[in-house]
């Protein structure tokens, strides 16, 4: 990655310079612990796979247990 590139703050969105930035990817410290918080708080999550039907569920019960 090129050290003088410009991104963007993950949080607010204002462009930051990676190149000497403490804080990176963030903008500052501010940014940085509102991001965590969203993690603590469980704001971010990936989804589960969703299971089709009952029948479903219960063919793949049998494959656990069998």
């Amino acid at each position: 990655m090129d050290k003088n590139k410009i991104i963007l703050c993950p949080q607010c969105k204002k462009p930051v310079t990676w190149k000497d930035n403490p804080y990176r990817p963030f903008c500052s410290e501010r940014c940085k612990i509102i991001d965590l918080g969203d993690w603590a708080a469980e704001r971010y999550r990936i989804p589960d796979k969703e299971i089709g039907s009952e029948e479903d569920f219960n063919e793949n019960e049998k494959d656990i247990l069998e």
